[in-house]
């Protein structure tokens, strides 16, 4: 697992949304959201990568929940969703895109592929380049510094790629998952298919603030408005003891119409779609971890609570 967006806050954390416009200063004492096109949302790709570049630095820390352990011992576990779905990667020339600091990346170059991860933060694609030689992995995978955006540019190789491979919490940081869609496409060649797994966007309309009498979380944010959702929060998913400086990032919620057409639209066929009753991250109060390692809900399947698909480019 790599990435998260907002919605996965430490245990016992609720997470606020306000749909009012932000000020200019953004200076909130603790967490805020506001949606629609300000300032903030503007200079989205400034402050998400300040954010991600401080994360990068607590997730390689002491209190981070990430897994370094079984990666340093050169058994890197997958997600449980991705090890069901993902099949042999053995051979396989795979781009990660939005990689973070590359623990899957090196988790599937372990599994016997040739893996090129990509990401916009200077300091998560230094850790993964010195986690890769500490490893043994640099001969087996590399690493890009590049926005989504540039990755045509960045990694000039078109139609090369067996798999590309995005998951949990990537696409929440994209404005245009059109275009997103299209760079996917032109990178894998005939055959080649895309792997995607990420929190489920009927989730995301949700929110522990607005919960119901019986704990569940209760409707807040509009699933078709696609605009940029700012937020302000000084806590990080990984490590509840951490306090973000850079706490402004801005994200979008892309429905699932959108993920899947734009697939389409950039030529893909749809192989299968998976709903998930689980996600790596406590997404909401009232979910409860079980021996899998992943949040459920206690009782009844309310939603989706994360998706999965793969794509193939014919």
């Amino acid at each position: 697992m790599e990435r998260r967006c907002a919605g996965a806050l430490p245990a016992g954390r609720s997470r606020r949304r306000h749909q009012q416009a932000l000020p200019r200063s953004l200076s909130p004492p603790d967490r805020r959201r506001a949606f629609g096109v300000s300032d903030a949302a503007e200079r989205w790709r400034e402050l998400n990568r300040a954010n991600w570049d401080e994360r990068t630095r607590i997730h390689l820390g002491p209190g981070s929940d990430y897994d370094l352990v079984s990666l340093r011992s050169g058994h890197g576990r997958l997600h449980p969703i991705e090890d069901a779905e993902l099949g042999d990667v053995r051979g396989l020339r795979v781009l990660h895109l939005q990689c973070h600091f590359g623990a899957d990346t090196l988790k599937l170059a372990q599994r016997g592929a040739s893996v090129v991860g990509l990401d916009f933060s200077p300091a998560a694609v230094e850790a993964a380049n010195k986690l890769a030689i500490e490893l043994g992995l640099a001969g087996s995978a590399r690493f890009v510094l590049a926005d989504l955006y540039e990755a045509p540019t960045a990694i000039p190789e078109p139609a090369s790629f067996d798999l590309v491979f995005v998951t949990w919490g990537a696409t929440c940081w994209l404005p245009d998952i059109r275009r997103w869609a299209a760079i996917v496409a032109s990178f894998l060649k005939p055959g080649g298919r895309l792997y995607y797994a990420d929190g489920h966007p009927a989730a995301a309309v949700f929110d522990d603030d607005a919960k119901l009498a019986d704990g569940r979380p209760g409707y807040f944010a509009p699933y078709l408005a696609r605009q940029p959702v700012v937020i302000v929060d000084h806590r990080d998913y990984a490590d509840p003891s951490a306090h973000l400086a850079n706490a402004i990032n801005v994200e979008w919620l892309h429905p699932l119409s959108d993920i899947v057409g734009g697939l389409i639209e950039a030529g893909l066929t749809l192989d299968w779609l998976h709903e998930h009753g689980q996600v790596p991250w406590r997404m909401f109060q009232t979910l409860v971890k079980k021996d899998d390692g992943d949040w459920h809900w206690p009782d009844k399947p309310w939603l989706p609570l994360a998706l999965s698909l793969q794509a193939t480019r014919r």
